[in-house]
């Protein structure tokens, strides 16, 4: 099954690259680091390294306090943080600058991993949420690299998938890899396809142990210029057709706040600007924050057409629509603007991490809207009630707090196979000197 797996990745990687290259006509960071992604790497200093792999921005949120508690407990290392797309890298860039190495993931074909690995020299390697590669599986396997599936989760959806190929992924999942799973389910999902039970641990969410810090003073000045007051609700993370429902949802909102202000803020740069064309072709008066650094007073769309300056903006908020959720994406991170004490709004599709939306629907700190409409309404609702407001984002941080945790759980599995993995890297060392 893993030959067949292997020729079928050799096979692919034509189309895997042509894809990559189409999508970099709109986005040209995907033609950067291209070389890497095949193993093609620059120059590395000669260092083991913790070996973090993140997917795009969401896991590198998720993985900043993790990658800033190794970096203190194990300075002899470096960190090296893997993502898949620009926006990812953009992300690791601005949180931790200089201090880590970034790259591009490589793919998974059995010469590029060993080239990626003879450079890397991995001690271990944290693999954020959910990446099943079994090509990188099994070189970590054949090297004596612990691996670790930090805040594991896997979907029914991507269980029967898996489970086409059921010897391939048991074979994978049984070279010593330790599971840290989200949930129960996501547990009783990998053991399913054949993960040791020795190894498979519910930990909990990474995600609710996120960077609580923030400067709500830059988007306070941006948007509210001279001390003025305003009421303001955020679309967060809109994709194709929610951007349309968050602009039908506004003018309800104006028709009866007529100062409100919508901050839109689409999930992918390259739809940056079919975005704002979008906006301009509704009549709504709008900016962009690329272009201003002052919001004026009649504006009443904000389009947040920058990166990493996400979180700031939710610390300003009243209430807070979380996107990829009103069409069958699965959503995204409702835990950021529950962290900031904010309501938070999110369509029928959250099923990419149903427990947190569960928690804060159980909780009352969210509401499900299906539609512009009700969208409208519930934004109006939050708007024109300050107490239930404060009340819906108390619950909202109450949630939070409760679930915090994760972090230290998540290293007391990973510390043993990082000193596990320094011995085998020093007993390489000793072996290649002799």
């Amino acid at each position: 099954m893993r030959f067949l797996y292997i020729a079928a990745t050799y096979l692919l990687t034509p189309i895997v690259l042509a894809s990559l290259l189409w999508r970099g006509i709109r986005n040209r960071g995907y033609w950067q680091g291209l070389g890497q992604r095949f193993g093609r790497l620059p120059d590395l200093p000669p260092t083991e390294r913790i070996w973090v792999h993140a997917v795009s921005v969401g896991e590198v949120q998720a993985a900043a306090p993790l990658v800033r508690a190794l970096s203190k407990r194990y300075p002899e290392y470096g960190i090296l943080i893997t993502t898949v797309t620009p926006t990812g890298q953009a992300r690791v860039r601005s949180l931790f600058g200089d201090t880590v190495t970034h790259l591009y993931a490589p793919y998974d074909l059995p010469g590029v991993l060993r080239r990626f690995f003879d450079r890397v020299r991995p001690v271990a390697a944290i693999i954020m949420e959910t990446e099943l590669w079994p090509n990188l599986f099994h070189e970590c396997g054949k090297r004596d690299v612990p691996l670790v599936l930090a805040s594991a989760r896997i979907s029914p959806r991507s269980v029967n998938r898996y489970r086409r190929f059921l010897p391939l992924f048991r074979d994978a999942l049984a070279h010593g890899i330790v599971i840290a799973a989200q949930s129960e389910r996501d547990a009783e999902r990998f053991l399913s396809l054949g993960a040791n039970p020795a190894r498979t641990h519910r930990i909990g969410n990474i995600k609710f142990d996120l960077d609580d810090s923030r400067n709500p003073q830059v988007p306070r000045d941006l948007l509210m210029p001279g001390g003025l007051v305003r009421p303001i609700w955020i679309a967060a993370s809109t994709h194709r057709g929610e951007e349309q429902s968050a602009l039908e949802a506004a003018r309800l909102v104006l028709a009866q706040i007529e100062d409100a202000l919508l901050v839109l803020v689409p999930r992918h740069p390259e739809r940056f600007e079919s975005v704002v064309q979008r906006v301009a072709r509704s009549g709504l008066r709008y900016q962009r924050r690329s272009e201003n650094d002052s919001c004026a007073p009649g504006t009443q769309v904000f389009v947040l057409d920058t990166l990493g300056e996400l979180p700031d903006f939710f610390a300003i908020a009243d209430v807070a629509f979380v996107g990829g959720s009103l069409v069958p994406i699965g959503g995204h991170n409702m835990l950021e603007p529950a962290a900031a004490s904010v309501p938070v709004l999110t369509g029928p599709h959250y099923f990419n991490a149903p427990d947190i939306a569960e928690t804060l629907l159980a909780e009352e700190a969210a509401v499900v809207v299906n539609d512009a409409q009700e969208l409208g309404s519930q934004v109006l609702r939050f708007l024109t009630s300050k107490s239930l407001r404060d009340a819906t984002g108390e619950r909202a941080r109450r949630v939070i707090d409760n679930n915090k945790g994760t972090l230290e759980r998540l290293l007391q599995l990973v510390t043993p196979l990082l000193d596990r993995g320094a011995r085998a890297a020093n007993n390489v060392r000793a072996s290649s000197s002799g």
